[in-house]
């Protein structure tokens, strides 16, 4: 039996009281759409879709990035009217198995999911759903059952009598069931309810009035099945995520010094031995070898860095290579297509761009090195600045080894100062330096006698 995959993603999210639409909103630094795109993709179905409406562009082009098919709704009226929309995309795979979630729920258990459907393939049941329990039921559907314990309907909080609003069992969200035969069914249902839509978990009664109930499952740790409608739940899911990545962390051998103020995202990779102090923050695609130590406030953004570098604090590294034994910071800053070889230290107050650094390269204060290509064993001084704009096209600065380039100078690119020259402190390099040459431009040094006595105001 083929299966497919329904994630409903079409709704603004009112409650957020955000401009963005809600399933945009990032969970660990990423949309919590593509959370759970990623996770549901452990499932293997045949066909994923996602019903797109608000903000349907962006929120398409997350699905479509995770291998998802787009479903348009418009206008968008309810869950029922969503499901139905995906009728021509799924009639390609004929007799199916649906599971249908809504794009809110990024900390989905998948695990629990699978073996639901697997029990739902097994039976004949046309439908079934996920219900909780929950000590405060406010604001979810109630999960009204007959007297042999069937499910007799979902009713909205808006449109539950009293009587139903003190049931504690509510709906999760989660379906499965079974196409085309659902299709049927969701052709009768009416939208006389308090929002004038057309209600999916309706159609549970219908089908027990058929004589056809649907399965329910009672699922175990309510929270990660719940949908995040607020901003608070939002922050509540970031932290429950946060801290379940530095757990995994820690179990794997990697020291986390305060591990409640540090920020880890699901994507960045951290090898054992490797040591994060307070407040660092590792994001996207960062990925830290062995013995990598991480200081205090310092923030890595897609950066890679080799075995034992040290990264002192208040640094900030983005799209940034290191190789071994680096030592950076602190307060260093490596900006997009840095890529530094072994044993690179850079200072306090240095930034780099596009920069290819060599082995051992120093620059240890102040510095500003952008489209610069320096080679092994090279000295940069304080206060060196590469020129590399000239407020049309950037422009290259080329270093060769063991180059020394004394405090205060300026490399107006494009520029080359060859393998072992010297450039003297305060120099303004504007043409290229030969090999073994010393370059120096600053003005001759004029003393004048007296006149501090002559001219000075006195103190």
């Amino acid at each position: 039996m083929k299966r497919a995959v329904v994630v409903l993603a079409a709704g603004k999210g009112t409650r957020m009281n955000s401009p963005r639409a809600k399933v945009l909103h990032p969970l660990l630094g990423r949309p919590m759409l593509g959370h759970l795109l990623e996770s549901l993709a452990a499932l293997r179905a045949d066909l994923t879709l996602v019903v797109v409406g608000h903000q349907r562009e962006a929120v398409g082009a997350v699905a479509e990035a995770a291998g998802a098919r787009v479903v348009i709704q418009e206008p968008q009226l309810g869950t029922g009217h969503a499901l139905a929309a995906c009728r021509g995309a799924l009639s390609g795979l004929g007799s199916c198995e649906v599971l249908l979630v809504a794009g809110d729920v990024p900390l989905l258990p998948v695990e629990a999911v699978a073996g639901y459907w697997k029990e739902f393939s097994a039976a004949r049941s046309p439908a079934g759903l996920v219900v909780l329990e929950l000590d405060d039921p406010a604001g979810y559907g109630r999960v009204v059952r007959d007297h042999r314990g069937r499910v007799r309907a979902v009713v909205e909080q808006r449109d539950a009598s009293e009587e139903e609003r003190a049931i504690r069992e509510v709906n999760s969200g989660v379906y499965l069931f079974r196409s085309p035969g659902i299709f049927e069914v969701l052709e009768q249902l009416g939208n006389a309810n308090a929002q004038g839509e057309y209600y999916l978990p309706d159609v549970f009664a219908l089908l027990l009035k058929e004589g056809t109930p649907a399965l329910s499952w009672r699922a175990q740790a309510p929270a990660r099945w719940l949908g995040i409608n607020s901003q608070a739940e939002l922050a509540r899911a970031n932290e429950q995520l946060r801290t379940q990545v530095i757990a995994e962390l820690m179990a794997s051998g990697v020291t986390i010094l305060m591990p409640e103020t540090v920020w880890v995202e699901p994507s960045v990779r951290v090898a054992p031995g490797c040591t994060l102090h307070p407040f660092a923050r590792l994001c996207g695609a960062t990925a830290l070898e062995p013995g990598v130590e991480v200081g205090a406030y310092s923030c890595l953004t897609d950066a890679a860095l080799g075995e034992g570098t040290r990264v002192k604090e208040h640094c900030v590294l983005e799209g940034t290579k290191a190789g071994p034994r680096c030592v950076l910071g602190p307060f260093c800053r490596t900006r997009p297509g840095t890529e530094l070889a072994e044993q690179v230290h850079l200072g306090n107050f240095v930034e780099t761009k596009k920069a290819r650094l060599g082995k051992g390269v120093k620059a240890n204060h102040l510095s500003y090195l952008g489209d610069a290509t320096v080679g092994g064993g090279s000295n940069i001084g304080a206060g060196t600045i590469t020129c590399n704009y000239d407020g049309a096209r950037k422009h290259p600065t080329v270093l060769g080894e063991g180059v020394f380039i004394g405090s205060d100078t300026q490399l107006v690119a494009p520029v080359t100062v060859g393998d072992g020259a010297y450039v003297g402190a305060g120099t303004t390099v504007t043409k290229d330096v030969p090999a073994g040459a010393l370059a120096i431009s600053r003005a001759p040094q004029k003393n004048i006698e007296g006149w501090v006595a002559r001219k000075a105001p006195r103190k």
